[in-house]
Order: structure tokens, then C-alpha cells, then sequence
């Protein structure tokens, strides 16, 4: 009498195609999404960067309301009025001490705007230089962990075929 095993149709293998397919399909779903949120990443940088930048270009002033001379002091509160003629021995000299006290603050103010300016350069520097290598690290460890996971995705696609023919032998 037969075995009721054997009347049953042999199927050749199928049945471990389909799930292992639908491994390989997750397993490269996931590697998609992890380059998506890599992706979304680098552009919130980049859109953080950018709204820095423009803060930092609206609180400079425009060249409309400097001078050369007179560094970061509007315009508006640098016009000149005729000089009063005092008939006064000496009044010259009492009003000339406030104008260059005040050329004096304006200089310092020059001079304090100028170097924060280049602390401003500097820092915006050494902070890009910063960025750029976090970025080398995250992208490091990006490349190592696609790597690994493509090593094991194909270690097991491997495996897979070789049981398929060790199966088919036996």
C-alpha cells in the first residue's frame, strides 16, 4: 500500500522562496527607511542652518545707515550742526572735550564692533569645522552598519540557496 506522503504532488522547493523574499523585501524596507531618516536629518541641519544664517544677516546692519567713518552709528544721529560761535575765552576748549570724548566712543565702539565681528568669524568657523566632522563620524557609522547588515542580509541569502540544494539532493 502507498504511503500517503507519496501521493501527495512534491513541490520543488517553493515554499522557502516566498518567505525569504519577504525577509529580503523588510530587510531592504529598513534600509531604505534608515537613509530616509538620514536624509530628513542632514536637511533639518541645513534648514536650521540656513534660518541661523538669516537671523545673522538681519541683525548686521545695511550699508544705508553706516558710514565709513562713523562704523555702526545711524545716519540720522550723526548730522553735523554749524558750530556756535561763543564769544567766550575758553568756550572752545569745554566744547571740545565732549567732541572727542565722543570721537573716542565711537572709536571704541568701531574697534569693539570690529573684533566682535571676527569672534563672530572665528566661531562660525571652528562651529562648521565641528559640524562637518560629526557628520564624518555619523557617516562612518552609517557606512559600517550598511555594511554589516548588507554582510549579513547576503550570508543568509547564502545559506538559504545552500539548503535549497542540499534539500534537492537528499
Amino acid at each position: 500500500m502507498p504511503d500517503p506522503e507519496d501521493r501527495s504532488p512534491r513541490r520543488p522547493s517553493v515554499h522557502w522562496t516566498i518567505p525569504t523574499f519577504l525577509a529580503l523585501q523588510v530587510g531592504l524596507l529598513w534600509l531604505l527607511g534608515a537613509q530616509l531618516h538620514q536624509q530628513n536629518q542632514v536637511l533639518m541641519e541645513l534648514r536650521e542652518e540656513v534660518h541661523n544664517l538669516a537671523e545673522a544677516i538681519d541683525t548686521e546692519p545695511s550699508a544705508d545707515t553706516t558710514t565709513e567713518d562713523n562704523g555702526a552709528v545711524p545716519a540720522a544721529f550723526l548730522r553735523e550742526e554749524p558750530p556756535q560761535k561763543a564769544a567766550v575765552l575758553g568756550a572752545d576748549e569745554e566744547e571740545q572735550a565732549p567732541v572727542r570724548e565722543l570721537k573716542a566712543s565711537r572709536e571704541s565702539a568701531q574697534k569693539a564692533i570690529k573684533e566682535a565681528q571676527e569672534a563672530r568669524s572665528k566661531l562660525s568657523i571652528t562651529e562648521n569645522i565641528r559640524k562637518a566632522e560629526e557628520a564624518k563620524k555619523l557617516d562612518a557609522a552609517h557606512q559600517t552598519w550598511q555594511k554589516w547588515s548588507l554582510g549579513a542580509a547576503a550570508l543568509v541569502f547564502v545559506a538559504l540557496i545552500f539548503r535549497a540544494v542540499l534539500r534537492r539532493r537528499a
